[in-house]
């Protein structure tokens, strides 16, 4: 191969705040936060204090195993602890409420990491970044796709021009994932717990849309009531960009039958074009993200860079430390509430897309 001209540095890794020993509270023990949060949280070196969960018991064995000193029995006692600075939540949205509201009360909060959804819907959503604004908390949303390495590195080959005018960009999701017992008395499923990691990071990527148009059916495999078990939409963009999902959350019939699952995605442009995979379908077996791309600046060439960090656990060092160089730099977080509000209004729009079968407009929803 002749010399390359392409920068294959990709910016994988998120920027870490200079201070890494912030007194972070936790609230929940469940997966997420014992074996992601929390594992991601001692290699960066960051200084998670104190655990509370809905079970006492979950929040004490946690503590054990990741060496937390305090442990409490409900989450009202952690918030109220003047040593907790920030809050990391790993609790259902429509949860997170209540702790948001106590938390903005309590001056030795500075910074919250919510977990996505922020709420239920838009406007529940648009209530808890007000409170947070009015009371000088730093409010983040953990979107953590947008750390996972190939998104990095799409974002990167995206901002040097290496593809030109993005024209189509696809992400396709064969995958099952693992249905939290509290999403059966929801009634809003697949868009609003799995898609919104896709729709975000379109927007991440690309900006916000125009319009979104939605199909959906039920997943045969969930049990519970829901009308958006798979689901597929497609975002469109006042410049003539398409960003669509396919989410099917079935895509396996079972016993008897070969597996093949997988998340790929691809971005077409008018100078080039990139495609590559999502490792987390493979968790626990740390599997990389993956990037291939071309591009008229050095033609007749795949480029492939590679990595070995991983989304789960790696990326979400990345959430919290963008709030912490938030907190000690008096700025806006990367993923904040404020910008988490226009992902929340697209999670609506496909909601209206699909209750009334027409093209929604985002404006519809952030304009009501």
């Amino acid at each position: 191969m002749a010399q390359s001209y392409i920068d294959l540095e990709m910016n994988i890794d998120p920027l870490m705040p200079k201070r890494r020993d912030f007194r972070i509270g936790c609230i929940g023990a469940g997966f997420i936060m014992a074996d992601v949060h929390l594992v991601s949280y001692k290699d960066a070196g960051f200084n998670p204090i104190a655990i509370a969960s809905r079970t006492p018991a979950n929040a004490k064995a946690v503590a054990e195993k990741r060496g937390i000193a305090k442990v409490y029995n409900h989450w009202s006692q952690l918030v109220q602890d003047p040593d907790v600075e920030i809050l990391d939540i790993a609790f259902p949205p429509d949860q997170q409420v209540d702790i948001i509201q106590e938390a903005v009360k309590q001056k030795h909060i500075k910074g919250i990491l919510a977990q996505k959804p922020l709420a239920m819907n838009y406007p529940d959503a648009r209530r808890l970044v007000e409170m947070c604004h009015a009371a000088g908390v730093a409010l983040a949303v953990n979107q953590n796709m947008r750390y996972d390495q190939s998104m990095r590195a799409l974002k990167t080959i995206l901002d040097r021009g290496y593809l030109g005018e993005s024209v189509l960009a696809t992400i396709e999701m064969r995958a099952i994932p693992h249905w939290q017992p509290f999403l059966k008395d929801y009634g809003r499923l697949t868009l609003l717990n799995m898609s919104i990691h896709h729709i975000d990071t379109f927007r991440y990527l690309f900006g916000d849309p125009e319009k979104v148009i939605v199909s959906a059916r039920k997943d045969p495999r969930t049990t519970f009531e829901h009308t958006d078990g798979i689901a597929l939409y497609v975002l469109e963009y006042a410049n003539g960009l398409r960003a669509s999902g396919w989410d099917d959350v079935w895509a396996w019939p079972g016993e008897g039958t070969e597996k093949d699952i997988y998340i790929k995605w691809r971005v077409e442009g008018l100078d080039g074009m990139a495609q590559g995979t999502i490792g987390w379908p493979s968790y626990p077996t740390p599997t990389p993200s993956t990037i291939d791309f071309t591009t008229r600046q050095q033609p007749g060439y795949w480029f492939k860079p590679r990595w070995n960090k991983v989304w789960f656990p790696d990326a979400f060092a990345g959430t919290m430390a963008q709030l912490l160089r938030a907190v000690e730099s008096g700025s806006e977080p990367e993923i904040s509430g404020t910008d988490n509000l226009r992902t929340m209004a697209t999670i609506d729009a496909c909601y209206r897309s699909l209750a009334e079968e027409r093209t929604v407009r985002l404006n519809e929803i952030l304009q009501a």
